[in-house]
């Protein structure tokens, strides 16, 4: 499974509107940052984690050309609001989203004309919502299994996808759904800044969370502009990296072992 980068800022995206700090003004293309967002790739497969504001500058600029599926996290605008530009993916057919209940029914009100059957088909998303069950969903070869998170006061999902995790959007990570985070080769995980944050983790709480659960290789994700990506990669432990846009991974698909107690 190949994994892409959409993007890997924060909801001001980097660099940010009306700031002319030393990453916001870099020339190093590895601190320019859209809303965070993941593609993942096997075989004919195509499935994307979150549509921000940005995709379809994503979309364009890694040549998707077709998707099987959309997951979302959580409802929030940077995960969210580029979810008209999915018309293009279901204009031969309708196009499966999944999510949290919570995320399918903001969809409902706030984008009542992009779900179901519509006669404007190619002008409108033709969107059909199903809600992930605890036990994941399976999309051709992959299977997405949801992790509960805590993001400030509401919960959200990361999910598992083989040796592959993402948890974009976090504080915390409930006892509950440690043994989802075990064996993995990949993490990929929400480090917003040097500095606490109420509903982040900053980046030595992420650097820590990697650690405790000895994931092989870690990649910090929903980075701010005050981040710079190579100091950034010179103050991480050698298996942790900064996540930069169309960075590409791959992964196996298919989770080895036992779930991690």
């Amino acid at each position: 499974m190949q994994v892409t980068f959409l993007g890997t800022g924060t909801s001001h995206g980097v660099p940010r509107i009306g700031c002319s700090c030393a990453v916001c003004t870099s020339n190093d293309p590895k601190n320019k940052r859209f809303r965070s967002s993941v593609l993942l790739e096997e075989g004919p497969s195509a499935i994307v984690i979150d549509t921000g504001p940005e995709f379809r500058l994503q979309a364009l600029r890694s040549h998707i050309s077709h998707l099987d599926a959309v997951f979302y996290t959580h409802n929030h605008a940077d995960h969210m609001n580029g979810i008209d530009d999915l018309r293009v993916f279901s204009e031969r057919g309708s196009l499966k989203v999944f999510g949290p209940e919570q995320v399918l029914d903001d969809i409902r009100q706030r984008f009542p004309y992009a779900v179901g059957e519509n006669v404007w088909r190619g002008g409108l998303p033709q969107l059909v919502l199903g809600e992930v069950a605890p036990e994941g969903v399976t999309i051709n070869s992959l299977t997405f299994i949801p992790i509960p998170l805590v993001h400030g006061c509401r919960q959200v999902y990361g999910y598992r996808i083989g040796d592959f995790a993402y948890l974009t959007d976090c504080k915390e990570i409930p006892d509950a759904s440690l043994p989802l985070l075990g064996h993995l080769d990949i993490l990929v995980i929400d480090a917003l800044r040097y500095k606490l944050h109420p509903t982040h983790m900053s980046i030595d709480e992420a650097v820590a969370f990697a650690q405790s659960i000895e994931a092989k290789t870690t990649y910090l994700t929903h980075l701010t502009h005050r981040v710079d990506h190579e100091e950034l990669e010179a103050y991480l432990p050698a298996s942790i990296h900064p996540a930069y846009d169309g960075l590409t991974v791959n992964v196996s698909s298919h989770a080895k072992g036992e779930p991690h107690g």
